[in-house]
């Protein structure tokens, strides 16, 4: 998949980790909403939605913009990115 990119992405509040595959042409705060909505499916409502999440990188701690596309990142296969509210 060209488009996509898979990452493990960490979600601290809720001590699950989880596979996703991200779309590489979104803006990060698209992304941020979409990951919000689905780690909240896949807790069956337990996680919160919320407009305050942030992306950020597990290894560098980088934070990553809102306005920023995916593809403009050092976001790539196997990276690893924790939600947090």
């Amino acid at each position: 998949m060209q488009n996509k990119v898979i990452v493990k992405l960490v979600v601290p509040e809720i001590g699950e980790t989880y596979d996703v595959y991200l779309p590489v042409n979104k803006k990060i705060g698209n992304i941020v909403k979409l990951l919000n909505k689905a780690v909240h499916e896949f807790t069956g409502g337990k996680y919160p939605l919320s407009e305050e999440n942030k992306l950020y990188n597990a290894i560098t701690k980088e934070y990553y913009e809102y306005d920023t596309m995916l593809i403009q990142t050092n976001i790539r296969n196997g990276s690893k990115l924790v939600l947090l509210t």
